[in-house]
């Protein structure tokens, strides 16, 4: 049986020229991150609504499909997203 759901670590980048996302890195504790470029700036969660939606159309789920679980004032984040 396979979850309904799965987390990914993520690193964004506010204020960028362009949405768009990255190639994967290693984190903090050698965790994989995926780089996330927002034009939004980190400003009442502006920033965190755009990488949603990135995210949203990237994966092929609704936004409403995904939530930022830790993170929600820094940049390195952890997001869940709902398996369709």
């Amino acid at each position: 049986m396979t979850a309904d759901f799965f987390d990914i670590h993520v690193k964004v980048t506010p204020k960028a020229s362009a949405n768009r996302i990255g190639e994967t890195r290693e984190g903090p504790g050698g965790i994989s991150q995926l780089m996330v470029y927002v034009t939004a700036a980190p400003d009442r969660n502006k920033a965190n609504e755009s990488v949603i939606a990135l995210l949203a159309a990237h994966f092929g789920v609704p936004k409403s499909a995904i939530a930022v679980l830790r993170g929600h004032t820094g940049r390195n984040k952890v997001v869940r997203i709902a398996r369709p």
